[in-house]
């Protein structure tokens, strides 16, 4: 499985734009986050697992991976909606992905013209899908197409992690802007230590490793 692109020229800049990120990095050393290339795929795993647990979500993709092989969307196009459900998910959740599915199978929607598309557009396309929202399709932007400048204001973890990282009792999209900015052009990396840094607040007492 690939893992997200970067190394010292990011880590570098984010260092010098913020100290305290920097001491995030330096006792974290590098990070592997798995991507998932496939956009299809990584759409409709992404429908499977909404309200649900990890461990729930697992059970019903190897469903739906059983049931019809090879993740296409000419395969789930073609699919009934009582077979999609049938995997263990609700049908609306089936909905979803049939739609995901036609869309992509009958050209309103290019996966392979999104990866030449600016960020913006890429989310503004995605989001006009049924069960897709802005937090998924921003997830899209780093974990399929490798993008380097996002931050989701929508991911609670984030915005928990910032809060952390900077002794904050809460934070206003004007604060989340500010931060957001110092991390250009390279927030998804800073989102990584973010999100470790959201469920390990820890690493703010932690000596720092140098090992970078």
């Amino acid at each position: 499985m690939p893992c997200f692109e970067y190394g010292q020229v990011e880590l570098d800049h984010l260092r010098r734009k913020d100290k305290k990120l920097g001491r995030v990095i330096d006792s974290l050393g590098m990070l592997q986050s798995e991507m998932y290339p496939d956009l299809f795929t990584a759409l409709v795993s992404s429908v499977v697992g909404q309200q649900i647990s990890g461990k729930a979500a697992m059970t019903v993709w190897n469903r739906v991976v059983d049931r019809f092989g090879e993740i296409t969307p000419a395969r789930l196009h073609e699919a009934s909606l009582e077979d999609i459900q049938s995997c263990g998910m609700s049908f609306r959740k089936a909905e979803y992905v049939k739609g995901i599915a036609e869309a992509c199978a009958n050209g309103g929607l290019d996966l392979e013209e999104l990866k030449a598309l600016p960020d913006e557009e890429v989310v503004k396309a995605l989001v006009a899908l049924k069960g897709i929202g802005p937090w998924t399709a921003e997830m899209m932007l780093i974990f399929s197409l490798g993008r380097k400048d996002v931050v989701s204001w929508g991911d609670l973890a984030i915005r928990r992690g910032m809060m952390s990282l900077y002794g904050l009792g809460s934070l206003d999209r004007q604060q989340f802007d500010r931060y957001r900015s110092r991390y250009t052009p390279y927030g998804s990396v800073a989102s990584l230590y973010i999100w470790e840094l959201a469920h390990k607040p820890e690493l703010l007492a932690r000596p720092s490793r140098n090992t970078v």
